[in-house]
């Protein structure tokens, strides 16, 4: 089983002196592709002095068409996820889709994620808390910041149920990604920041879904990539603890997701004018 520092990191992304980011490719198209992503965000991260979590996918379970691609599979996956972690000593954050894939990837990873659509499955999130790592809840499309309260719930009802030491602390980030408006849309509320800061938990919030626009190109999603930047300061502004942004080296031939992820050389500039907003409001 690999070493995780778990109390640094949660530590880490706890704390309001200093700006996270969640950021990597949307699926893990190779090795050679996430060793690039993560080498230039760990500088980038380093020299600016903002937390970074690697992250990406080891499975797209939810393509639009049974033709798009979703991965390497978990196996190969959570290899290549491991690899990362070991290369550069970052945390790694990856979803899962299953009891069986929580204990797996708890294994190899520091956060494991439970996906929007998945967030009111009670199964899913037992046994990913159970697993003793970090537990990223993603809120669904389709449900209000405040109902997010019941998905915590069930969350902290499973740290309870753990090891005293361990429920003293339940270690859960809270992720915003915009609200299903129809019609191949997403609206992002930006009351939703402080709604669900109060449940008492980190708040990041998911730049580049919020500005997908699900089923928009037919067959796979569509996205518009240029209020990313936008949406990701104002989010900050209402106060969020961090951003999950995804990225790519050459998002028109990303294989997952392009049409709303940051072209990789632009990130240092957006994380610069981040973090000016986060200094106002810190």
């Amino acid at each position: 089983m690999a070493v995780f520092k778990d109390t640094a990191t949660w530590k880490s992304l706890k704390s309001a002196r200093r700006l996270t980011l969640i950021a990597g490719p949307c699926a893990i198209e190779n090795e050679k592709l996430c060793f690039q992503v993560a080498a230039s965000l760990q500088k980038t991260c380093s020299r600016l002095g903002i937390n970074y979590v690697f992250k990406a996918s080891y499975d797209k379970a939810n393509r639009t068409s049974a033709r798009s691609f979703r991965g390497p599979g978990m196996d190969e996956g959570l290899q290549i996820l491991a690899n990362v972690r070991a290369k550069f000593g970052l945390p790694v954050l990856t979803d899962v889709h299953t009891e069986a894939q929580a204990t797996a990837a708890g294994e190899a990873v520091d956060i494991l994620q439970i996906p929007a659509f998945l967030c009111r499955q009670t199964d899913l999130i037992v046994a990913a808390v159970r697993t003793g790592r970090i537990v990223n809840l993603k809120k669904g499309q389709f449900l209000s910041p405040a109902e997010m309260g019941q998905v915590i719930g069930k969350a902290a009802q499973a740290a309870r149920e753990l090891k005293p030491r361990q429920a003293a602390d339940p270690r859960l980030l809270i992720t915003e990604r915009g609200t299903t408006f129809g019609y191949n849309n997403l609206v992002s509320d930006m009351r939703a920041i402080p709604i669900l800061s109060g449940f008492g938990y980190p708040v990041i919030f998911d730049a580049t879904h919020s500005v997908q626009l699900p089923g928009g190109g037919g067959d796979k999603s569509s996205g518009q990539r240029q209020f990313a930047p936008v949406l990701a300061r104002a989010a900050i502004a209402a106060g969020a603890h961090g951003v999950f942004i995804e990225t790519h080296p050459n998002p028109e031939a990303a294989l997952s997701d392009g049409p709303n992820m940051i072209p990789l050389d632009q990130m240092p500039a957006l994380l610069k004018s981040l973090l000016r907003v986060w200094a106002a409001v810190h």
